[in-house]
């Protein structure tokens, strides 16, 4: 009763909100998840007289389709003529689906025209309607016009690169190069993305980022986005959307951004069955997804497994200073990585009428990730060897995750929706590792162990309402409440094997972590007739947190921040769309952020967590430049972001431990970033099109670090690049060839920097049986591995650390596709999306 109090004593704020940008100004569309319309280009429009609408009870549905694609055509025009006249009765424009209807129509026969720029417009001819009948057109398809035509051949190659008014959107389903392997492999081809060799992910520079699976959030995800992205299969994504301006409806943390990951979904009457199968020399992967469809409900049931195997090797060197003495250590090392991740889902969804639907899912993921690292670890005094040891170490990573959902929508008429949402979601993590320690004559000396087990709970509630005012404006407003609990158990043992104990440096402890967050928003958005769109909104948060570290409550206040956004775009007469956006974010504390666990699987280089961490706050501008010409794609932004009490990595020397360094988080810094993204999507030929880009980016970082004179202001700067091209040719008989490259410079952090890295691919597809299957082979980095190397310093310590990845690899795929299927219309869908999470290091894998 407590959280349910909680939750409902907050009032929501009056504000305003964007458009979406749209082809020729018309009225705002989207479903509450922030679809936008896909052009920038400019729709034809029809007038029609209020006297000869309609006035019946009779109605005409029906789907337009691209003719050579076969997806939708978004927001495409349609108009009712009466053939009496000529004259039109009534105009409707499709749905993100494709979809239109008609309603109140008069006895009388009627002809009804589609169009949509750069389409041949299509007409069908007498269409007779009596009083009551409820017509379905089915599929409506629309031709490529003769013009179009002339300037460029269209085949069945679509764009890998999509942009938004609030978003880019990487169809990772046409990715041949990704297939067999997992989502961090997607996600380095992702314009504005970079993904190091660990899978953790930035965004222009930021790894405070939130990352959502199908607009949901997920407790595996806030655990450890890396290990997250190992567990979903390639194959299963079907797009990847990158939200740098997050309008109000959206959770107020992630600094730099969204990630929401889309993985592929059924809209099929009928069955269907996939097979999607890969093995290579790093890793192999299974997969099965069927579905069924019989009249108003409709099941899915999925599984997909993938394990990787792969080896490395790394030397560390440092130093550090404590009073008179100076430690030195080198440490050789190599290590044999196994994992095997699984991901499963049974979805259910039911029209419970017209304008009422029904969805509920089931899924579960499971990790088990082994490390064998085989060290040898070399310790100096003022430059003389004082020991040397061979350390073993058997590392278990371990989680499994579910995931319960119910959604429930009432659609009064088309952008005039209420909807209900609850998410369950557990994550149980193991991370756990067992050192041997031996002489450098083999013999055994001790031995260390680390037992940590985590539980993340979250429970999370959130009801919307959006109703359009007139055909120009939209008004939503939502309120949320997320309740969470993360509890951290942990125990160090040290001596010798069979006798091992807590060690009193180290003591055994727990941490209980409850936070509950209340939310509510308000938005406002305008679409003008001279192509102005206007969406500016304003969210309010309060949370309240209640922490116990080992049995000593933690003296964290609640606090409550006001986050606006506004988003501004304006198509002008040349076609060239000119945006600009600006909000307000907030970041929390992540799991490994504040789990205060002594890890010292590697004793030279030991973190431990923060329970006291308080959130960081960002401010972020944007402006950007994109304009289509023919099917080609090109878009220029700037941006800009100022980070406050950021959270930020503090490494110095070991009190208790002679040589060693530790490394925490603590809310020191400011971080300062500037730069640009270019990204341009390009059909040299009806089959052969290429797209990539670059990212260029400023980054300031300033913080207080520990020094001989105590604690100091410190800064470190640089400038930071990367970029990516891809290239797909389709061939004639089904062949399909795709090469892929991408590169990130050095990036620095407050006391160091690390170095950077390429990727590159080569795949080969052959669809067969009437393309109900295909099999293809990859190549991956298959010249050499990677090598990565990282540093630090102050005047107290020096850290040097290089490491070799084997990861080339060669992969077979094969898929296949059984079933009776035939297009439906895509249930709407409400879920809950919670944006609000961080993460520990570099990566975006935070609890809070």
């Amino acid at each position: 009763m407590k959280k349910l109090f909680f939750f409902w004593s907050f009032i929501t704020l009056f504000s305003f909100s964007t458009t979406y940008a749209q082809r020729g100004g018309g009225p705002p569309s989207g479903d509450g998840n922030g679809r936008p319309s896909r052009s920038t280009e400019q729709t034809k429009t029809f007038d029609f007289d209020n006297e000869d609408s309609p006035k019946g009870n009779a109605k005409i549905k029906g789907f337009v389709i691209d003719s050579a694609v076969t997806i939708a055509v978004e927001y495409a025009n349609v108009a009712l003529i009466n053939e009496i006249n000529s004259k039109v009765v009534d105009g409707a424009m499709a749905d993100e689906n494709g979809k239109f209807e008609f309603t109140k129509i008069a006895p009388g026969t009627y002809s009804l025209k589609a169009s949509f720029i750069g389409y041949t417009d299509q007409v069908i001819e007498s269409i007779k309607i009596k009083k009551g009948d409820d017509i379905d057109l089915g599929t409506i398809k629309l031709a490529i016009s003769s013009k179009v035509l002339d300037e460029v051949t269209v085949t069945g190659l679509k764009s890998i690169i999509e942009e938004k008014v609030d978003r880019l959107i990487y169809n990772a389903e046409n990715d041949l190069t990704s297939k067999g392997g997992d989502g961090a492999d997607v996600l380095r081809k992702v314009p504005m993305l970079s993904v190091d060799l660990d899978g953790n992910v930035s965004l222009r520079g930021s790894s405070n980022i939130k990352v959502l699976i199908n607009n949901r959030p997920s407790t595996i995800v806030a655990s450890s986005v890396a290990d997250a992205l190992k567990m979903i299969p390639a194959d299963l994504i079907k797009s990847v959307e990158v939200i740098t301006s997050p309008s109000a409806k959206y959770d107020a943390e992630g600094t730099s951004g969204i990630i929401n990951i889309n993985t592929k979904k059924s809209t099929i009457q009928g069955f269907n069955l996939s097979l999607n199968s890969g093995v290579g020399v790093r890793g192999s992967n299974l997969g099965l997804n069927g579905n069924l469809r019989i009249g108003k409900v409709g099941f899915s049931l999925g599984g997909f497994g993938r394990s990787f195997y792969n080896k490395a090797s790394n030397t560390l060197e440092q130093t550090t200073i404590s009073g008179a003495n100076t430690f030195g250590t080198i440490q050789d090392g190599d290590s044999k990585d196994f994992g095997m991740f699984g991901r499963y889902n049974l979805g259910m969804d039911v029209e419970l009428s017209k304008t009422e639907y029904l969805n509920a899912s089931v899924s579960f993921g499971t990790r088990n990730f082994n490390q064998d690292q085989d060290m040898i670890i070399s310790s100096f005094n003022n430059g003389v060897l004082t020991s040397e040891q061979n350390r073993l170490v058997e590392t278990v990573n371990k989680s499994n995750n579910v995931d319960v959902n119910l959604d429930y929508i009432k659609i009064f008429k088309p952008s005039h929706e209420w909807s209900i949402s609850t998410q369950y979601s557990q994550n149980n993590l193991t991370n756990d590792f067992d050192a041997e320690i031996f002489s450098m004559n083999s013999e055994l000396m001790s031995g260390q162990q680390n037992i940590n087990g985590n539980v993340n709970k979250e429970i999370t509630v959130q009801t919307d309402y959006m109703m359009p005012i007139g055909t120009k404006q939209l008004f939503e407003v939502g309120v949320k409440g997320i309740f969470r609990e993360v509890n951290s158990d942990y125990q160090y043992l040290f001596g010798t094997l069979g006798n091992l104990q807590e060690s009193a440096s180290q003591p055994s402890g727990y941490l209980n972590y409850n936070q509950n967050i209340a939310a509510g928003y308000v938005s406002y958005t305008l679409s003008t007739k001279n192509k102005w769109s206007f969406k500016t909104g304003i969210r309010y948060e309060h949370t309240n947190i209640d922490a116990i570290d080992n049995a000593l409550p933690l003296d964290i206040s609640s606090y409550q921040n006001f986050v606006p956004s506004i988003n501004i775009s304006k198509i002008l007469k040349n076609g060239l769309t000119v945006k600009a956006a600006y909000n307000n974010r907030i970041q929390r504390p992540g799991l490994q952020q504040l789990n205060p666990n002594y890890n010292a699987s590697n004793p030279q280089s030991i973190t431990i967590g923060n329970p006291s961490l308080t959130p960081e706050v960002s401010n972020n501008l944007e402006l950007s430049f994109s304009k289509s010409i023919k099917r080609s794609y090109i878009n220029l932004s700037f941006f800009g972001r100022q980070t406050n009490n950021s959270i930020l990595q503090l490494t110095s020397p070991s009190d208790t431990v002679a040589g060693a360094l530790i490394t925490t988080y603590e809310n020191i810094g400011k971080q300062k970033v500037a730069g640009l993204n270019f990204f341009g999507n390009v059909f040299l030929t009806q089959k052969w099109s290429i797209n990539g880009g670059f990212d260029v980016y400023y980054n300031y970082l300033e913080g207080q670090v520990q020094t001989i004179d105590g604690f100091e202001l410190a800064s470190n700067n640089g400038i930071v690049l990367g970029g990516r091209m891809m290239s797909q040719l389709s061939l004639n008989k089904g062949w399909g060839l795709q090469a892929f490259s991408g590169f990130r410079g050095n990036k620095v952090s407050l006391q160091g920097e690390e170095s950077g890295m390429a990727f590159y691919s080569l795949g080969v597809k052959k669809d067969i049986n009437e393309k109900k299957g295909s099999i293809g082979i990859a190549f991956d980095n298959f010249v050499n591995g990677m090598t990565r190397t990282s540093t630090s310093s102050s005047d107290l310590f020096s850290q040097k650390s290089v490491n070799y990845i084997h990861n080339q690899n060669v992969k077979l795929t094969f898929s296949y596709k059984l079933g009776n299927m035939r297009f439906v219309e895509k249930k709407k869908t409400r879920s809950v999306n919670n944006t609000d999470q961080k993460g520990g290091g570099d990566s975006d894998s935070g609890a809070f």
